[in-house]
């Protein structure tokens, strides 16, 4: 057998699934950003951006749980490659609506009809992505693969929408939606670069139980259940991304440019923390920290509500991003070493579901709070709410609080479908973990 390399980046999968991961944020957030703009110049209206966005979410988080079952039954590689394939076509599809100028009513109704194609996409992706994920990266690598995938993530998340907004003002939105369909195809080719993995056996044959039974193990830890939940509440209530164009114009007075640099800066935290994590994965004492560390997102969050400072803001913003990019390394860590592969799919299907339902919603519980307590106000409570979760969550979870990483990655402690506690490995080591 070859000796293992000293990075994960030594092995030649990894890094192209790293390529994959970052030719997919790229094209998924510059499409976003594209289709956006176009909505809007074909319609000015608000309303359309909402449907646009509940369009995709509709069929992305409704499909989840299936999403999750098949993954634990079909080749996952297959799924994800099927999948991103229908995104090229996507694309495809929306520069020819693009290219052809007619009737602004029925190039919209087009456009949903697409963007539902890719919500559908998304609701089998993301589940069999993330199971395929812990296929390609090995165990003893779980913490640095996790940091360097959100790492390529960010990045995509990061340069898209200026890739996209570049392009359309450049080139014009159709050569640009098949320059979005080319960055899909990438990834494509470089999900193809990797070996099909062996499956494991179905855990569940009957359908009802295989959908719930992801849900019914996430339920019974203390520790998925926990940290998905300080995710979905953290950027359910703390959340002030949608209300930022707000405090750009009416409160810290720096017009578009300003508001450009304060949505770069929590992306911008976040990146430089993930790459901290791929040298330093915050595995000892990882639950007492993700525990702090979304209390530090929301009094940066409450810090940003209450500042008349453009600077001061800004490093607000910032504070944010670096707490969240190391809560979600850890949360993608437990994620990844607490789920048994052969429902690993499911489990992933059930976080997807917290994520978009905190996404799409934490935009419009924003929305309605500031119309109705004012926009500081909002924000201020919505931190103080993200505060008091945490105290709940540390309170009733003892087993997040004292959660350390270091066994699990070591593989000492290995999750099993056995009752719902994981079982030592006889073979295992009673000693530290050389992980610390």
């Amino acid at each position: 057998m070859s000796e293992r390399p000293d990075s994960v980046l030594g092995l030649g999968e990894v890094r192209a699934y790293l390529g994959a991961r970052l030719s997919s944020g790229l094209a998924s957030s510059a499409l976003a950003t594209v289709v956006g703009f176009q909505v809007y110049v074909l319609t000015g209206s608000p309303l359309a951006l909402g449907l646009l966005g509940l369009v995709e979410a509709i069929p992305a988080i409704s499909l989840s749980l299936f999403g999750g079952h098949l993954a634990d039954r079909r080749d996952r590689r297959s799924i994800v490659l099927v999948t991103t394939a229908s995104l090229v076509a996507c694309g495809l599809a929306l520069a020819a609506i693009a290219a052809e100028t007619g009737d602004p009513t029925v190039e919209l109704v087009a456009i949903l009809a697409v963007i539902f194609v890719t919500g559908i996409s998304s609701g089998f992706s993301r589940p069999a992505l993330s199971a395929f994920e812990a296929q390609v990266i090995p165990l003893e690598y779980a913490a640095t693969g996790a940091s360097w995938s959100s790492s390529v993530s960010q990045v995509g998340a990061i340069a898209g929408p200026a890739l996209g907004g570049i392009a359309a003002a450049v080139f014009g939105v159709a050569d640009t939606y098949l320059f979005i369909a080319i960055l899909f195809a990438v990834e494509v080719g470089c999900i193809a670069l990797i070996a099909r993995k062996p499956m494991p056996e179905p855990v569940v044959e009957d359908i009802k139980e295989s959908l719930t039974v992801g849900v019914r193990y996430v339920l019974s830890r203390e520790e998925l259940v926990g940290s998905m939940a300080l995710d979905l509440f953290a950027v359910l209530f703390g959340g002030a991304v949608a209300l930022l164009p707000i405090f750009a114009t009416d409160i810290l007075h720096v017009g578009p440019a300003g508001l450009g640099v304060m949505r770069t800066a929590p992306s911008v935290g976040a990146l430089l923390v993930m790459l901290v994590a791929t040298r330093r994965p915050p595995l000892r004492r990882a639950g007492g920290t993700l525990l702090a560390c979304v209390t530090g997102f929301g009094i940066s969050i409450l810090v940003f509500a209450v500042s008349t400072n453009f600077l001061l803001s800004l490093a607000a913003l910032f504070m944010s991003g670096v707490t969240d990019g190391i809560s979600m390394v850890i949360r993608s860590v437990i994620l990844r070493v607490m789920s048994p592969e052969e429902i690993r799919g499911r489990i992933a299907a059930v976080n997807w579901v917290f994520i978009g339902a905190s996404n799409e919603l934490g935009a419009f519980e924003s929305g309605i709070a500031a119309s109705i307590l004012g926009v500081v106000p909002s924000v201020v409570a919505g931190s103080v709410v993200t505060l008091g979760v945490v105290a709940v969550v540390a309170a009733v979870a003892p087993d997040l609080r004292r959660l350390d990483l270091r066994r699990y990655v070591s593989g000492e402690i290995v999750p099993t479908m056995a009752g719902v506690e994981p079982v030592a490995l006889a073979s295992a080591s009673t000693g530290e973990s050389p992980l610390a």
